[in-house]
């Protein structure tokens, strides 16, 4: 029979996990009950995804702030750092800038503009260009961004991202620095030890960073890839994609 229909996604319901739970009987019980309920079958070549965050909860594999800092503190001796290109996330990123502010005295933090890498906006594009202002040649310094733009929220969160990571960090008792550019390697201006929180084009930081003179270079994906007094950890991944969990956990 002629295939007439392309690819189809589902979202399969299935209960809360928690810690110790069998999570691949879950998955398995979860997805042969929702075939059978809704009359839809499972083919050769179908693909089953389970977020990391069902899978780390049912392992168990938490970290702290403090395990987290500890961990920066071991690879960042210096005490100043520049952090790049993180997400503007209160689940995806600000509990791990929390745990890196505290391993740090002093932060540069250089955002991506005129939104973070998946997307979420610090500046709508019409106001660029209504200012002149152009993302891949202009660095901005909080100061020039504020006195152009003023005060941004973000059009779902409500959240002003600078504003509050900003708080976040000096919370931590950090001095922080924040820029906007858009080439990584204008982060060598203010430190030489960087860490990476782009996704996608961290190989490529990295690489370039290295190649402009940076004197040490980490991604997100080198923080946590190994237990740090008792916490969990990634071995290929670090800290990359991990959620929130508490405001003290992810």
């Amino acid at each position: 029979m002629e295939r007439l229909v392309g690819t189809v996604s589902r979202g399969i319901r299935a209960p809360i996990i928690r810690e110790g739970d069998d999570i691949a009987k879950i998955v398995a019980d979860s997805v042969l009950s929702a075939a059978k309920n809704d009359s839809f079958s499972i083919g050769d070549r179908d693909v089953i995804a389970v977020t990391e965050a069902v899978v780390a909860r049912a392992q168990g594999n938490y970290a702290t702030t403090k395990q987290i800092a500890a961990d920066v503190k071991a690879k960042f001796p210096d005490g100043v750092l520049g952090v790049i290109f993180p997400i503007l996330s209160r689940n995806r990123f600000a509990i791990c800038l929390k745990g890196i502010a505290m391993g740090v005295k002093k932060m540069v933090l250089m955002l991506s503009y005129p939104s973070d890498e998946v997307g979420n906006h610090l500046i709508d594009l019409d106001r660029l260009d209504e200012k002149g202002i152009n993302p891949w040649s202009d660095v901005l310094t909080e100061e020039e961004y504020r006195n152009l733009f003023g005060f941004q929220k973000h059009v779902f969160t409500g959240v002003d991202y600078i504003e509050y990571y900003k708080d976040l960090i000096t919370s931590c008792g950090c001095e922080v620095q924040i820029v906007l550019a858009n080439d990584c390697r204008t982060i060598l201006q203010y430190t030489k030890n960087v860490l990476c929180c782009d996704i996608h084009t961290r190989a490529r930081s990295k690489r370039l960073l290295k190649a402009a003179g940076a004197e040490k270079v980490l991604c997100l994906d080198e923080i946590l890839n190994h237990p740090v007094d008792g916490s969990g950890c990634n071995e290929q991944y670090g800290l990359l994609g991990s959620n929130k969990a508490t405001e003290e956990k992810v």
